[in-house]
């Protein structure tokens, strides 16, 4: 009984821990690249992209056809073996193999075999670039969740000194060394506090929710996240140059060579639709045979009475009778040959070549050249636009991770000049040199600039870990 009840008490605490399972950002991240719908939507295009190349080499391999029919014919019909016509029930059997292989198609098998290993490429590399976005954005919404969850610690430890703030208020009035208008300034301030933390609290919240949405994750009662704190890991990057970032985005970015296997493609493609200017030779065999159970008739010699004479003609002017001699048959009802021997007595085989040679379609080839030499010229525009693209949001990368160093330098400055003037002014109003709504308004700059510098500080973690995305760092290895 008591191995019973410490089982389910084991169980219980599991299932509870299970249920408040708080995730860490790398396994946000996993979570989402497995599970995210976008994800494995590009997923199954790399799978169609494996279809397609199987589907082109196939088109080296020969056509193989077997066939096989079975009839009964009744009445007036042709016996299939010896075609002759016969007014009887029948049973008759057929079968034929086919085979056609392809000599010459103007090389569009090749084309195709090319076509594939690109798309495939192209497919996987637009995988990556969904992975990254991913990740970038299961990041951003983590950090924000951390961001909100630092933000109400402060909060939440300025309302305690704010607390401790209004008990020794309280005695200084009662001792009569403070005005009871210093109290009631306090208190509202605390109140102010209260408003700020129920605030902070919905903020997480709701940042909570963001991120599981993200993830598909429906449970969001129960769902959270690590309180870690997230400091800044120092990385060159931050040190290169704008040009050289952009050089190595140029050669890492999915984008830009997505960009590029569209180029490449449009030049198979319209390579594609010139092989249809040439002939196609083709290389055909076929064998078949039959059976058929319906008797037929031999002809045989009377051997008791071999031959027979009979008059053939008459000898012109004299009028004398011509005689032959003719062998003497009759004809008698055989069955049919067995099965097998059938089967190879009455086969058949076809063999040669085929060739086609276009010569006019109503202009749909040259038209579909036409076509897709503009598109090749589309898609050469739209690779130099993505290399534009890619160089603005570089830059833009760039300067917002610079001004966002600047942004956390300035803030870190300004918490210090805060923090000092809290202090003097605490130091003030316990003395009595300055009143509450002094004091608490030292205060409210000093918790707001704590809460600024933790905006600061996950805005430029961010917005460098951009900036690494962009020189080629991937995003599973990216570092908080």
């Amino acid at each position: 009984m008591k191995k019973s009840i410490l089982i389910v008490v084991l169980l219980f605490g599991v299932l509870a821990q299970a249920q408040h399972k708080k995730w860490t950002l790398k396994e946000c991240v996993e979570y989402a690249l497995e599970n995210n719908i976008s994800v494995k939507q590009s997923e199954l295009d790399l799978q169609l992209a494996d279809v397609d190349k199987m589907t082109a080499v196939g088109n080296f391999l020969p056509s193989i056809s077997a066939g096989a029919g079975v009839s009964e014919n009744t009445g007036l019909s042709f016996n299939p073996v010896t075609n002759n016509a016969q007014t009887t029930t029948f049973l008759s059997v057929s079968g034929s193999i086919n085979m056609g292989y392809t000599l010459f198609d103007g090389l569009r098998n090749v084309r195709q075999v090319q076509r594939a290993k690109i798309s495939k490429l192209s497919s996987q590399y637009s995988l990556d670039k969904m992975k990254d976005d991913i990740s970038l954005f299961v990041a951003n919404a983590y950090l924000t969740v951390i961001l909100n969850k630092a933000n109400l610690e402060v909060l939440q430890t300025q309302n305690v000194v704010t607390k401790e703030q209004i008990k020794r208020t309280e005695q200084l009035v009662e001792a009569g060394s403070l005005p009871r208008g210093d109290l009631l300034e306090i208190k509202a301030t605390d109140a102010s506090e209260q408003q700020s933390i129920i605030q902070a609290e919905n903020n997480i919240q709701i940042s909570l929710i963001s991120l599981a949405q993200l993830l598909l994750i429906k449970d969001y009662e129960n769902f959270d996240v690590e309180d870690e704190d997230y400091d800044i890991v120092a990385s060159q990057i931050a040190d290169k140059s704008v040009g050289e970032i952009i050089a190595s985005a140029k050669e890492s970015r999915s984008e830009i060579k997505i960009a590029e296997q569209s180029v490449e493609l449009a030049a198979i493609d319209l390579k594609l639709a010139k092989g249809l200017n040439y002939p196609t030779l083709s290389a055909f065999f076929g064998y078949n045979t039959r059976y058929t159970d319906t008797p037929s008739f031999i002809t045989e010699v009377d051997q008791d009475n071999p031959t027979v004479t009979q008059q053939i003609g008459t000898v012109e002017g004299t009028g004398q009778a011509v005689i032959g001699e003719f062998p003497n048959t009759f004809a008698t009802q055989v069955g049919a040959d067995p099965f097998i021997d059938q089967l190879y007595l009455n086969d058949g085989i076809a063999y040669g070549l085929q060739l086609n040679i276009p010569i006019l379609n109503g202009f749909s080839t040259k038209g579909n050249i036409q076509r897709n030499k503009i598109n090749l010229e589309r898609s050469k525009f739209q690779l130099e636009q993505a290399e534009l693209d890619l160089e603005s949001n570089v830059y833009q990368a760039y300067v917002d991770a610079k001004g966002a160093l600047k942004s956390y330098e300035a803030a870190e400055l300004a918490l210090e000049s805060q923090q000092l003037a809290y202090e003097y002014a605490k130091e003030r109003y316990d003395v009595g040199l300055t009143n509450a709504f002094d004091f608490s308004q030292s205060k409210v700059r000093f918790d707001n600039s704590k809460i600024e510098l933790n905006r600061a500080k996950y805005d430029y973690i961010f917005k460098l870990k951009v900036l690494e995305l962009y020189f080629g760092i991937p995003a599973t290895e990216l570092k908080f």
